[in-house]
C-alpha cells in the first residue's frame, strides 16, 4: 500500500530537514526533488541544453559533487521555470510517490502538481531573515565567502522567480497544513509534522503502510 507525504515551501524553510526526519521516523522513502533541478542546473552550467539534460538525467547525476552551491541553486531555479524541463521530470517524481511502503517528497510543487492527491500535504515557511541566516550558516560551513545581505537577496530573488513562473509556481495547496518554522527548533518542527502524519495514518486505520 502506498502513502504519500508532500512537503513544499521556499528555500531554507526547513522542508528538507523535516522531510528526511519524517521519512526515517515512518520508514518511508525520501526524495528531495530539488536535487533533480539542481542536477539539471549543474549540467546546464557545464554547457548542456536544459531540456536535453532533464530528459537524460540519471541516478549518477543526483550524486554529483557541487549540487549545493549557490551558483547551482540559482541555475536550478532558472531551469525549473522551463515547462519542458518540468514535464521531463514529472513521471520520475510521480512513480517515486507511488512506491509501496510510503514516500516523502519535498519541493515546491509536490502538493499542487506532482501529487495533488497526496495523503498528507505540508507547506513549510519561515521569515526571510531566519531563512537567510540558516542558508548563510550552511554556506559558511562550506567555506564560501558570503555575507547575510547577499544571501538574503539571493533567497528573495529565487522566491520571486519560483512564485512568478507560469508553470507550477511555488504556492501552498489549498488543503495543505501550514507549518511556520520561524520560531521552532528542528525537533519541534519535526514533531509537529509527525503529528499531522500520524493523524492521517490513523484515519487510514493503522500506523503502518507496509502491511
Amino acid at each position: 500500500m502506498s502513502f504519500t507525504v508532500a512537503i513544499d515551501g521556499p528555500a531554507a524553510s526547513g522542508k528538507g530537514t523535516i522531510g528526511r526526519a519524517v521519512a526515517e521516523r515512518f520508514g518511508f522513502a525520501h526524495l528531495d526533488t530539488g536535487l533533480l533541478y539542481r542536477a539539471v542546473g549543474k549540467r546546464v552550467i557545464e554547457g548542456a541544453d536544459p531540456v536535453g539534460a532533464a530528459r537524460s538525467l540519471g541516478a549518477e547525476d543526483l550524486e554529483a559533487g557541487g549540487l549545493r552551491t549557490a551558483e547551482v541553486a540559482q541555475a536550478a531555479s532558472k531551469v525549473a521555470a522551463i515547462p519542458e524541463v518540468r514535464a521531463a521530470l514529472l513521471d520520475f517524481q510521480r512513480a517515486f510517490a507511488r512506491r509501496a511502503g510510503g514516500a516523502v517528497l519535498d519541493g515546491r510543487d509536490i502538493g499542487t502538481v506532482i501529487c495533488p492527491d497526496a495523503d498528507v500535504k505540508l507547506y513549510v515557511i519561515a521569515s526571510d531573515e531566519v531563512r537567510a541566516r540558516r542558508r548563510l550558516k550552511e554556506r559558511l560551513a562550506r567555506g564560501e565567502d558570503v555575507g547575510l545581505e547577499e544571501v538574503l537577496a539571493d533567497l528573495r530573488a529565487r522566491d520571486q522567480r519560483d512564485s512568478a513562473r507560469a508553470t507550477a509556481p511555488l504556492k501552498p495547496a489549498e488543503d495543505a497544513v501550514l507549518l511556520d518554522t520561524t520560531h521552532l527548533g528542528i525537533d519541534e518542527a519535526v514533531a509537529r509534522a509527525i503529528g499531522v502524519i500520524e493523524a492521517a495514518l490513523g484515519e487510514r486505520g493503522g500506523r503502518t503502510v507496509r502491511e
